[in-house]
């Protein structure tokens, strides 16, 4: 299992960090809007590796059968996997010019949103933790790729679980 969850891991964290190294060097020609369904799409994508690798450790290590909790496991543990992967990437690839545009885009959208400057200046705090403080920044980093690695775990180990067949003798 453990050759499973690494390999299938790395996948999923490899195909996620390319995305965004992708996405940044066409700065300009997506914005922050499309960029985040882009990379939520990606990490819908990246984790359906989550899926084969549930089914193909159920049908060759484990003889067709599964439990739910075994099944999400698996799964869980290809999220850490892929999740340290990306939280590493972004480490790596992060400048806080990053965070500075995309301050300016969320106070535009805020103001278009009818905010307040004082709701804004509130809603803006988490800026400066984010770009001085690597742990914060990981943590926030982390909160964007985990659930989506999670739910699909949760939905491919309800998709996948089979009982083992039990054959009745006469």
């Amino acid at each position: 299992m453990k050759k499973t969850v690494f390999i299938f891991g790395a996948i999923s964290g490899i195909i996620c960090v390319a995305m965004f190294v992708i996405t940044f060097s066409l700065e300009g020609a997506i914005d922050f809007e499309y960029g985040q369904i882009l990379g939520y799409a990606t990490m819908v994508i990246a984790f359906s590796t989550i899926f084969f690798a549930v089914r193909a450790h159920r049908d060759k290590q484990l003889g067709g059968s599964i439990a739910f909790g075994k099944a999400f496991l698996i799964g869980l543990y290809i999220t850490l996997v892929a999740s340290l992967i990306y939280v590493v990437g972004w480490e790596f690839y992060y400048t806080p010019e990053f965070i500075d545009k995309y301050a300016e885009y969320y106070v535009e959208d805020m103001k278009n949103n009818g905010m307040t400057e004082a709701e804004i200046n509130k809603e803006m705090e988490w800026t400066e933790l984010y770009k001085n403080n690597t742990f914060v920044r990981m943590g926030f980093t982390l909160a964007e790729i985990f659930p989506v690695g999670l739910i699909i775990s949760l939905i491919c180990a309800a998709i996948l679980r089979k009982k083992p067949v039990v054959v009745e003798s006469a």
